[in-house]
């Protein structure tokens, strides 16, 4: 239930965010640091891949966000649960942008780094998921996730 419950907030949280960035970011604009905000779309995947196929990672996108969540229900341990709900949200967040934003199946992106891709919360959700997941299953071992047969 931790990682649905993370999901969810994931997606409220993308989705608010987008919405203010939709109604307000009308130029570039350096927040801090390396950190600033320019309204982009993106088409493809994660750093631009497959740009311009909007349809087809949109369908590639729905079979795994529903891959994504069976396996989500597998976990048992707190961090997966966080990792995992984290990557669910985000992937959510981009495909409900993806099919219901208005855009043609373009995800807005806003926030920028030097030297790294325009990304938004749904992106950085996923990323820091990954990150956790990959973590919790190199230092906490793979018991967080129910496999089909005995262990």
């Amino acid at each position: 239930m931790l990682a649905f419950a993370i999901a969810a907030v994931v997606v409220v949280a993308d989705r608010v965010t987008t919405a203010l960035v939709l109604d307000h970011l009308h130029d570039v604009r350096h927040v801090w640091g390396p950190v600033g905000l320019a309204l982009t779309f993106n088409s493809g995947f994660a750093f631009s891949l497959f740009s311009g196929r909007a349809v087809a990672v949109t369908v590639l996108l729905c079979v795994g966000v529903v891959v994504l969540a069976f396996v989500v229900a597998q976990v048992k341990t707190a961090p997966l649960a966080v990792g995992a709900g984290l990557v669910l949200g985000g992937a959510i967040g981009n495909l409900s942008e993806r099919i219901a934003g208005g855009h043609g199946g373009r995800v807005p992106d806003f926030v920028t780094l030097d030297y790294w891709p325009t990304f938004n919360v749904a992106d950085a959700c996923v990323t820091v998921g990954v990150i956790i997941v990959v973590a919790s299953l190199l230092f906490g071992g793979r018991s967080g996730v129910e496999h089909g047969g005995a262990a």
